[in-house]
């Protein structure tokens, strides 16, 4: 028998019941975000069987030190530069005409010293471990910007509608299949005219 006088007691042992159903109504109706990521080309791990040979001229080199500053193609170089210098390296078609890296639909200046096809046209990027995160993102977004400023061209030239609103549709699960499957060719097409060939180096740490 209590005392008197004394506090009344708690019945816990349903607390243990609540905490466990609290739980699970958290866990079932919280959403995790996920990132979705950059696609991108990293060197392989083993070499590959066979020697590729790829030539200086077919490759477009974008450096960012720890202080955000861009050398492209070995030239100090301003943020709202680069996307046009991407473009102009990826367009100019250098390759002789009727060799079999000729490129037919390329408007840039065929300069014989620069890129021979938007085929054969690697773009390596290569960025300080110190780099800032949102120098690095910005400058992806340019180089990105210029394939897809390219594909948007072709993609008008030859059906009148922006890649990137075909892309988008294409890849939009709610697009009816008929629709996805008259897209998918037109899609892929434009992707061959101008392959995203973006690479990155391995990054480097900065010299104390």
């Amino acid at each position: 028998m209590p005392k008197r006088g004394a506090p009344p007691e708690v019945n816990a042992g349903s607390m243990a019941d609540i905490a466990f159903l609290l739980l699970i109504f958290f866990l079932v109706t919280t959403t995790i975000e996920t990132d979705a990521g950059l696609d991108r080309m990293l060197p392989p791990i083993e070499p590959p069987d066979q020697d590729v040979v790829i030539k200086e001229k077919n490759i477009f080199q974008v450096s960012i030190n720890r202080d955000g500053q861009l050398l492209a193609d070995e030239e100090l170089t301003e943020l709202k530069d680069l996307r046009a210098k991407a473009i102009a390296f990826l367009d100019n078609g250098g390759a002789p005409a009727g060799s079999a890296d000729y490129c037919n639909y390329c408007q840039g200046e065929r300069d014989a010293a620069s890129s021979d096809s938007p085929q054969k046209a690697i773009i390596s990027l290569k960025n300080d471990r110190e780099t800032k995160y949102g120098t690095y993102i910005t400058v992806q977004n340019e180089l990105v910007g210029a394939y897809n400023e390219l594909r948007n061209r072709e993609a008008q030239r030859l059906y009148k509608r922006n890649f990137t609103d075909m892309e988008a549709e294409y890849l939009n699960p709610e697009t009816p299949d008929d629709v996805r499957d008259a897209l998918k060719d037109k899609v892929k097409r434009i992707q061959e005219l101008f392959p995203q060939k973006l690479s990155e180096a391995e990054t480097s740490s900065s010299s104390k």
